[in-house]
């Protein structure tokens, strides 16, 4: 298996910029993980406060309004070489300009707002063969926050009410954007309650591990594989692949789905994790100083 040369970083989300799938607050201009350092995060793993970062509105109903926080937000972190696509339709993929200027950036990142518009309108194009194919061969970075985030994997979740998600067939999913098949991710993970959704989306797929992402908090994957948690929040692991018992398969839709042995771990800054061994890193950044341990008596 060749494992990519880029590096994705996934947001869980700091506000609303666009459709929620769920009731609750929208705060359109709060940009409070820019505060906590993500985003200074992002320009440093694309390069530098010179790097060429291009945003991707597509997945937001104002785009012009995120555009314009994300210029601030760079710029505040003296970063100003920043684009803006706002990409309304499977038309404008492919735009000349845009695929050009996709070909020649150190990033992307992609905002949030509905992950169903992300899937629907660049699957398939030369747009997203593009990006992929920087990701695979180059050292290339797809940042993503909220819908962003969760649009990354293959397999994605698209709609699911947190309430109800302990019923079978409550927890909807469809294609991403496939630059990562061994995941799938949940963003504003505790403030939503969204525990059991995305408990529910790992035991109907197993072979996935499942990435819960707080606000303020994000993953930075490397080669496909290895995960290292960034942010001032929780990162959530689920693991299904020693699950002995899953009623899911047997019954009726609408049904309270029981599920024996799924894995969890919790992450903080720092800490990370490694999908093929499925094994937790209790520091991920190589030449980090690991903190002594305490005992408390």
């Amino acid at each position: 298996m060749q494992y990519p040369k880029g590096k994705l970083i996934a947001i869980g989300g700091a506000e609303d910029k666009g459709t929620d799938l769920e009731p609750g607050e929208i705060n359109r201009n709060n940009l409070n993980f820019f505060e906590l350092g993500i985003l200074r995060r992002v320009v440093e793993e694309a390069g530098g406060v010179d790097a060429r970062i291009e945003v991707i509105t597509t997945a937001s109903t104002i785009p012009y309004e995120v555009g314009e926080n994300y210029m601030n937000a760079f710029g505040k972190i003296g970063c100003t070489n920043i684009g803006i696509m706002h990409i309304r339709n499977r038309q404008d993929t492919s735009i000349p300009e845009y695929l050009e200027r996709i070909r020649q950036c150190d990033a992307v990142m992609f905002s949030g707002g509905n992950q169903m518009r992300l899937s629907v309108t660049d699957g398939g194009t030369e747009f997203l063969r593009i990006l992929k194919e920087r990701y695979q061969n180059e050292n290339f970075l797809i940042a993503g926050t909220s819908a962003g985030a969760m649009a990354m994997s293959q397999t994605m979740i698209y709609e699911g009410n947190a309430a109800r998600a302990h019923l079978k067939g409550e927890v909807k999913i469809t294609a991403g954007l496939g630059f990562i098949n061994t995941v799938i991710i949940d963003s504003h993970f505790e403030k939503r309650g969204r525990f059991v959704r995305l408990a529910q989306a790992v035991a109907s797929n197993p072979s996935l591990i499942g990435i819960g992402l707080g606000e303020d908090t994000g993953m930075l994957i490397t080669g496909g594989n290895k995960m290292e948690a960034i942010g001032s929040g929780l990162v959530i692991i689920i693991d299904g692949h020693n699950i002995l018992h899953s009623n899911i398969g047997d019954i009726p839709e609408g049904n309270p789905v029981s599920v024996e042995n799924l894995l969890v771990h919790f992450c903080e800054k720092g800490n990370g994790y490694i999908v093929n061994e499925r094994k937790f890193l209790m520091e991920a950044r190589e030449g980090a100083l690991i903190p002594k341990r305490v005992d408390v008596e």
